[in-house]
């Protein structure tokens, strides 16, 4: 009986990795890579182009933040934690984080100033997302924060460059990565939760951002089992 559950899984991603295909979202750059964190909260990066100098913008801790203590761990790098909404905000604040990793309380956008955010529908869940997830969500919950742009966030805290950003902002990324791209802020790697399970955003959102990082030189390494995380470098990045 055990089986079934696993099988059933296997299959869902059998099925979403052929649309994604069929959208033309694919693996398109062979490169070493290592995960990173732990379980859900892992993400294939490259790691060997990482040291202590570099430094990783991490969008959208929840109450997760295993992938940003350990590439800290692994590379030295300087990481920066974002999240602006309350429930992660109030976990974070419990958090005892180590030399070289830093919370702000403040989220990415493309534009500086607030956005509302949507709660979950489980009092349990920290991800509130800028967008309408469900059809019948049109009157939840929602609560004012602050973002900014890349080139604000990165100017505020004197960092002439960003070798990683990772977005996990719940359906906020089409957004930015337009915004990333429209600007040609040079950043080694971008990798991504894309939010096309959500029923309001169509997978042809994903294609079309996918198609835009392409277009300006970021190739795809790795797509994750569930289909949803993608990462993403640029080869002409200095690191």
């Amino acid at each position: 009986m055990n089986e079934h559950p696993s099988l059933f899984r296997q299959l869902k991603q059998i099925y979403r990795r052929r649309r994604l295909t069929r959208a033309g979202v694919v693996e398109s750059l062979n490169c070493s890579m290592q995960a990173v964190g732990e379980g859900s909260g892992a993400w294939m990066t490259r790691v060997d182009v990482l040291d202590n100098t570099s430094v990783v913008y991490s969008f959208g801790a929840g109450t997760d933040i295993s992938f940003d203590l350990e590439l800290h761990h692994l590379t030295g790098a300087e990481v920066h934690i974002f999240d602006p909404t309350p429930r992660s905000v109030e976990w974070m604040r419990q958090q005892h984080l180590p030399d070289g990793v830093k919370f702000h309380e403040i989220g990415i956008a493309d534009h500086d100033g607030t956005i509302s955010f949507h709660a979950p529908k489980r009092s349990s869940s920290s991800h509130f997302s800028p967008v309408v997830r469900y059809r019948d969500q049109q009157q939840a919950e929602t609560v004012e924060a602050p973002v900014a742009r890349l080139s604000t966030l990165a100017d505020e805290l004197k960092h002439e460059h960003v070798d990683l950003i990772k977005l996990d902002i719940e359906g906020g990324e089409y957004d930015v990565i337009a915004d990333l791209v429209n600007n040609d802020y040079d950043i080694g790697q971008i990798l991504i939760e894309f939010h096309h399970a959500y029923a309001t955003i169509p997978l042809a959102r994903t294609a079309e951002a996918v198609s835009t990082l392409r277009t300006a030189g970021y190739e795809c390494f790795h797509i994750s089992p569930r289909t949803y995380e993608l990462s993403f470098t640029r080869a002409d990045h200095s690191y």
